[in-house]
């Protein structure tokens, strides 16, 4: 089973914000999966081969197959079932996904499809060059809150390994039922949710070597870890 990733996170925290991979082309590489488009505009959830984005006003829409990405990654979906989460509050939720992992040494993706009594989601404004940095967008994302929401939360375990090329620990996005809410992560209690895990046996990075912008960039920093868990939370 195969992890694709175009980017690393590690790209976007200089503010390399500019797509490099239409969405056409991202979809050879899978039908599940997260990311955001270029300029940082927004969140993107994948499901069933379909792209949303959820823009930094809240509003979902499907994305078209030539707009382009900085950073996302994608599957195909073959999860396992692994059993019912059951009244388990934001605090303990990661948690309780990190211990249905196979390995906290491989990267892993998680699909959790339920009931939710609360979720609160984030989304970044499209930026326009030239671009800030990653950490400058995370203090100025809009954020949106909703109550007793039916949905999906996906996204993606990283072990700590990688740091740099993906957040360390989980990267989760939501999307509501009825495509209406959704978002980057930023808290969810879980009513009841079915929980399903894919582990990957590879990782396919994809790295956008003709972009000059990539090419010349220097991302020799032990500040780009700390500036991506800050953004990411």
């Amino acid at each position: 089973m195969q992890l694709y990733q175009h980017g690393t996170l590690a790209n976007l925290v200089p503010g390399l914000f500019g797509g490099t991979l239409s969405i056409h082309d991202l979809l050879q590489h899978g039908d599940t999966g997260i990311g955001t488009l270029s300029g940082l505009d927004g969140e993107l959830i994948i499901l069933n081969g379909t792209v949303f984005q959820v823009n930094a006003k809240g509003d979902v829409r499907v994305v078209d197959g030539s707009e382009m990405v900085p950073f996302a990654n994608v599957h195909h979906a073959d999860f396992t079932p692994v059993g019912e989460l059951t009244a388990v509050n934001d605090a303990a939720l990661r948690e309780r996904l990190a211990q249905q992992l196979i390995s906290l040494n491989v990267f892993s993706s998680v699909k959790l499809t339920g009931t939710f009594a609360n979720v609160t989601t984030r989304a970044v404004a499209g930026q326009k060059r030239p671009y800030p940095t990653l950490k400058a967008t995370a203090e100025a994302q809009s954020v949106f809150t909703q109550a007793e929401m039916h949905g999906t939360i996906i996204g993606y375990y990283s072990p700590k390994l990688f740091a740099g090329v993906a957040a360390p620990g989980f990267h989760l996005h939501f999307l509501s039922d009825d495509q209406q809410f959704g978002g980057h992560l930023l808290h969810a209690d879980v009513t009841q949710a079915n929980l399903e895990i894919q582990a990957f046996e590879d990782l396919d990075l994809h790295l956008p070597l003709a972009d000059p912008e990539f090419q010349a960039l220097d991302l020799d920093s032990d500040q780009i870890v700390s500036d991506i868990e800050l953004a990411e939370k």
